[in-house]
């Protein structure tokens, strides 16, 4: 049984983890029958979105105790996970994942990673371990490939932007739709644009599902 690892960044798109990309994630894998071991850091999220009407609220949130409701509780501290515990990694997306895991939001391609999301992520790299990045979580991926020096290719789903921005950490881009994926067999990285490009939840899942599928197989390969 295949152990994955999911690292969740809050819980809700607009300042955690996107909810349907990482229940659809979680799903997959367990339907696969992979053994999956659930994280976040534990430190406070950037800031607390009230996702009705778009505010930024008062008092702060923890990102684990947050992601946790995602995880129905059954989660860990990432800072306590190594990379030799695991076959694989899984970043669902979310606008708040680069606010919380990265600062991408907030600085662009200059982003830093959070010390101990940076490391797990290296860890699996090294390791040549299979890794899979969905939504925008694709940029975080190119960052953390930029500071190892290593060349590599993700995907920006269509969008210019943040193409550029990923081209300008010295990563290729292919261009995706959200059913679509883009496989880096050299560095053993899927990608998939989900919320970037889809326009449902299905769309969503179309491509996540194939993400998971791919990730799996490499780990089987």
């Amino acid at each position: 049984m295949p152990k994955i690892g999911v690292v969740l960044s809050g819980c809700g798109a607009q300042d955690g983890a996107e909810i349907h990309e990482s229940v659809i994630t979680l799903l997959a894998l367990d339907r696969a029958g992979a053994d999956v071991t659930i994280m976040a850091p534990d430190m406070d999220q950037f800031h607390v979105v009230n996702h009705l009407n778009g505010e930024v609220v008062e008092p702060a949130r923890n990102i684990l105790v947050e992601a946790a409701r995602i995880a129905r509780g059954n989660i860990v501290d990432v800072a306590t996970v190594s990379g030799n515990e695991l076959d694989a990694l899984i970043f669902p997306g979310g606008t708040g994942m680069a606010k919380n895991l990265f600062d991408y939001a907030m600085t662009g391609p200059e982003c830093t990673v959070v010390n101990d999301v940076q490391r797990l992520t290296m860890e699996i790299i090294e390791g040549g371990k299979p890794l899979g990045a969905i939504c925008i979580a694709p940029v975080m991926v190119a960052k953390i490939l930029q500071k190892m020096g290593r060349s590599g290719k993700v995907t920006g789903g269509c969008s210019v932007d943040i193409s550029n921005d990923i081209q300008a950490m010295g990563i290729a881009t292919e261009s995706a739709g959200a059913g679509d994926i883009v496989i880096d067999e050299e560095n053993k990285i899927v990608t998939t644009p989900a919320y970037v490009e889809a326009k449902s939840i299905k769309e969503a899942a179309d491509g996540i599902e194939k993400l998971v599928s791919k990730i799996l197989a490499m780990v089987n390969s």
